[in-house]
């Protein structure tokens, strides 16, 4: 090539870069809207945050009877199409759990292995401990927790009497540049609603004082810190919840924990099902403060835009996305792995006995399920009366065919249906916390009571009676209860006194026998209602 032509190449080239270059600048976004590499305008950071909480190995979709837009929701398989598709969409995406992966008949079945095989798939950045966690004991949980490659997160709990933590407290994330120090806390309320027995290996401590600890140490390197909690008012197990105004759960526990904490930018919350439509902006912190309904029905959505200069959050947009099976499809790497976990227990999924109608279970009246279950128990063990406590039931029974899977998805629980001896006085005692409902309405078989929600809380109670006559203080009765009541679980701290005797075998296997004793030509009937009566 002659010097002539090289130059004449040379300048066509230069001109041609020349020409991108003023076409670029004239660009109205290129103007104004400089781009650094994470999309972002002046050096600013845009961070995409997921989240979920209280997933309970709710895997498949249910009706969604209460809601006119959607005949169906939740599914794991379609909760991670969802995340797939945000992250190809937006930019810095984190995917975070406050707690409560555990319970369910294929859970049970692998004391939780499954589910942190499906949140590594999912490629979950950490998550916080639940007291689901414990349904199989604390050694179990510290065994399994090491499964999982992402941070199982619990800066408060610590082996009894000692200072050795049973968790980790705190980790940092990074990717493309962004460093999120995440912190997890499970809450002391939240261990009355775990077999007492089953987390007497662990002290849970002081939520602030550890979790302050834990920010401190990491405040200074990271970006923004993510609190991941699970602690408040225990979940309304109710299928239709959110839709029921006299269930919804205050997050007054998260609120002050972000009010008492310096340096928490975002703080994910789990154990109320308290679905939060847009983030609550702590008034004094700024802390945003996000949770979800639970069981894969939605997921937490919150985009943060960092200011360049100062790193402050200039911006954020949160939401909860329903998980609307018509709208995503189910993941094949997630389906396929469930029905790996399925076709190694088919004996979960062979037909045990027949129902006439579809069950229902309410949290805070009487309801089908609960009716039923109690009644199971009392026959069982031959007792007076029997008490359930509404936060077991898990899910309502179908209608027509029952397999085994069905009723340990309602009951997924290890205990055993245990019988002690109680006073009229005592149970009048066990009764007023009931009608706190401060944990549901406790379920009741071989009795009746009247009660008045009107009247002062330990005050509501109007009549008590068995078979007509009145069940007087000194009274003493025989009861049937699962040992979690019997242990004094769930604020019933009058059984903690009481001497516990002879067991009748896991609560779930005495419920599958009871079915097994049905047929098509004679299935399973909801007992009639009437036993717990509200005046009005």
């Amino acid at each position: 090539m002659t010097r002539k032509k090289l130059e004449r190449l040379l300048f066509h080239k230069f001109g041609l870069f020349i020409l991108i270059l003023s076409f670029v600048a004239c660009s109205p976004k290129a103007a104004n809207t400089p781009l650094n590499n994470n999309g972002a305008v002046n050096n600013d950071k845009v961070i995409t945050l997921l989240f979920t909480n209280d997933v309970e190995s709710a895997y498949d979709p249910i009706p969604a009877f209460w809601l006119d837009n959607m005949e169906s929701i939740g599914g794991i398989a379609e909760l991670t199409t969802l995340i797939i598709n945000i992250r190809q969409e937006q930019p810095n995406v984190f995917l975070f759990d406050a707690g409560d992966i555990f319970t369910g008949s294929l859970a049970k079945e692998t004391h939780g292995a499954l589910a942190f095989d499906l949140m590594t798939l999912m490629d979950y950045d950490a998550m916080a401990i639940g007291n689901h966690e414990f349904e199989y004991g604390a050694n179990v949980l510290a065994w399994q927790k090491d499964r999982a490659p992402f941070p199982v997160l619990a800066a408060n709990m610590y082996y009894k009497d000692t200072d050795h933590p049973f968790a980790q407290a705190y980790t940092i994330v990074e990717r493309n540049g962004v460093r999120i120090g995440v912190v997890g806390i499970m809450g002391r309320d939240a261990v009355s609603a775990i077999i007492p027995s089953y987390v007497a290996a662990v002290d849970v401590r002081d939520e602030a004082v550890e979790a302050q600890r834990a920010i401190d140490a990491i405040r200074g390197d990271v970006d923004i810190i993510v609190l991941l909690t699970h602690q408040g008012k225990t979940a309304p197990m109710q299928t239709d919840a959110e839709s029921d105004p006299r269930l919804q759960r205050d997050i007054d526990a998260d609120i002050a924990l972000s009010g008492a904490l310096r340096g928490v930018d975002v703080h994910f919350a789990g154990h109320a099902d308290a679905g939060t439509p847009k983030p609550i902006v702590h008034p004094t912190t700024g802390t945003l403060i996000m949770q979800t309904y639970g069981q894969a029905t939605h997921l937490g959505f919150l985009q943060l835009t960092l200011d360049g200069g100062t790193g402050k959050i200039k911006k954020h947009d949160g939401k909860l996305i329903p998980v609307n099976p018509k709208k995503y499809q189910p993941n094949k790497v997630i389906t396929a792995r469930l029905t790996q976990y399925r076709e190694r227990f088919p004996e979960l999924y062979g037909t045990v006995g027949y129902t006439s109608q579809y069950m229902s279970r309410r949290y805070i009246e009487e309801s089908d399920v609960g009716n039923l279950f109690a009644d199971i128990m009392r026959e069982a063990a031959g007792t007076d009366i029997a008490l359930l406590h509404s936060g077991s039931l898990r899910k309502d029974i179908p209608q027509g065919p029952v397999n085994r899977a069905d009723l340990l998805d309602v009951y997924p629980f290890i205990d055993t249906v245990d019988t002690m001896q109680i006073t009229g006085a005592q149970l009048k005692e066990v009764l007023e916390q009931s009608l706190t409902l401060e944990r549901g309405l406790l379920q009741i078989s071989g009795f009746e009571i009247s009660y008045d929600l009107s009247r002062p809380k330990f005050d509501r109670l109007v009549t008590m009676t068995r078979g007509g006559d009145n069940i007087r203080p000194s009274d003493t009765l025989t009861v049937a209860a699962p040992t979690f009541l019997a242990e004094g679980g769930d604020l019933y701290t009058t059984f903690s006194d009481i001497q516990i005797g002879p067991g009748y075998g896991l609560v779930s296997s005495v419920i599958i026998e009871y079915f097994t004793k049905s047929d098509p030509s004679n299935a399973v009937a909801s007992p009639p209602k009437g036993r717990q009566k509200e005046l009005k």
